[in-house]
C-alpha cells in the first residue's frame, strides 16, 4: 500500500459528502478534474475501490462507508489542531451553502450575513431561498432553515426560533371594504396568498387555515410579491409580524383572535455539524435572533 495525505482525505470527503465531484470541486475552491484525480490516487493508494461511478455521480462502496467515520475523526482532529495552533483564532475557508426560506432571508439575514462574511474573508457564503430547488438528503446544501423538523434521516436539527403571522391589510384596502369584526367576514374579502399547487411545505399553506375553503385572489410564489401585492392595497394577506411591522400602512385584522403559530428549525447532516465553518454560521445566525424572540413573536400586538 503507498502512503496517503490528509489532503487526499479531504477530497473523499467532499465527493462522499456531495456525491458529485462539480460541487465537491467547489467547496474546495478547485476543478472537477483535480478531485477527480485525487480520488483516483487515494484509491490507488489504497489498492481498492472507494466509489462507484454512475451517471448520477459518485455513490461509496462499502469500504468506502466503513471509511467515513475514521477520515471524519482525522478531519475534526485536524480542526482542532489548528485551532490550538493558531490561539483558538481558526481563519475560517471553504464554502458552506444554506438554504433558507425567502421571508427569513430577504428580511432578516440578508443584511446581518455580510456582517459574517467580512469577519472570516476566506470563507464563501453561499444563501439559496429557493429551497424547493436545492436538497439537504442530496447534499446540495450544508445547512437548511425550514419550518419543520425531518423525521427520518441522519440529521442534526435545532428549533431555532417560534414566530407567529397575522392578517394585514393595507389602511387604503381596509377603508375601501366591510369592516371585519368575525372571523367569517373574511370571506368576502380578497386575499393574497402562495400559488396552491406549488407550495411545497405544509407550514406555508396559510388558508385552509385562516378560513377552509377561502382561496386566495392573487397568488404567488414570493412573500415579497405578495407584501408588495398588499402594501398596494390589493386585498389582505397573511405575513409574519416581524416583516410587517416594517410597514406602518399594514394594519393586523383582530390580531388577538387570528394568527398563525410557525417555528424555524435548522438542520445539518451529523456528519459536518462540528466542522468550524458550519458551526460558525449556525452560532452566527442563533446570536443574531437572540434578542428578537418578542418581535417574532409578535408580542406588541397580543399585550
Amino acid at each position: 500500500m503507498r502512503q496517503f495525505t490528509w489532503d487526499d482525505l479531504q477530497y473523499f470527503l467532499a465527493v462522499a459528502r456531495t456525491g458529485q465531484l462539480t460541487t465537491a470541486a467547489r467547496r474546495l475552491r478547485t476543478n472537477h478534474v483535480t478531485v477527480s484525480r485525487r480520488i483516483d490516487r487515494l484509491e490507488e493508494a489504497l489498492s481498492a475501490r472507494l466509489f462507484e461511478r454512475n451517471p448520477r455521480g459518485y455513490i461509496l462502496t462499502a469500504l468506502g462507508e466503513k471509511l467515513i467515520e475514521s477520515a471524519e475523526v482525522m478531519e475534526r482532529e485536524a480542526d482542532r489542531f489548528q485551532n490550538e495552533a493558531s490561539g483558538g483564532t481558526i481563519s475560517l475557508s471553504g464554502v458552506v451553502r444554506l438554504s433558507i426560506l425567502e421571508g427569513f432571508a430577504n428580511f432578516f439575514l440578508a443584511n446581518r450575513l455580510p456582517m459574517m462574511a467580512q469577519s472570516y474573508p476566506s470563507l464563501s457564503i453561499e444563501m439559496v431561498t429557493i429551497q424547493q430547488i436545492v436538497s439537504l438528503s442530496r447534499r446540495e446544501a450544508d445547512l437548511s432553515i425550514t419550518l419543520h423538523a425531518t423525521r427520518t434521516g441522519p440529521y442534526y436539527q435545532e428549533k431555532l426560533m417560534p414566530y407567529r403571522l397575522f392578517i394585514y391589510g393595507s389602511q387604503d384596502y381596509l377603508s375601501r371594504h366591510p369592516a371585519i369584526r368575525q372571523q367569517s367576514d373574511l370571506s368576502s374579502h380578497r386575499f393574497i396568498g402562495y400559488i396552491e399547487d406549488m407550495i411545497f411545505t405544509p407550514g406555508l399553506d396559510y388558508m385552509r387555515e385562516i378560513l377552509p375553503g377561502l382561496r386566495a385572489s392573487y397568488q404567488s410564489s414570493s412573500i415579497f410579491a405578495q407584501l408588495s401585492a398588499a402594501r398596494s392595497g390589493f386585498g389582505l394577506c397573511i405575513l409574519p409580524y416581524y416583516i410587517a411591522c416594517k410597514y406602518p400602512e399594514l394594519v393586523p385584522v383582530m390580531p388577538q383572535q387570528l394568527h398563525l403559530n410557525r417555528d424555524y428549525w435548522l438542520i445539518c447532516h451529523e456528519d459536518i455539524v462540528s466542522t468550524p465553518r458550519i458551526r460558525a454560521l449556525s452560532n452566527f445566525i442563533k446570536s443574531e435572533l437572540e434578542s428578537q424572540t418578542a418581535t417574532f413573536a409578535g408580542q406588541p400586538l397580543l399585550d
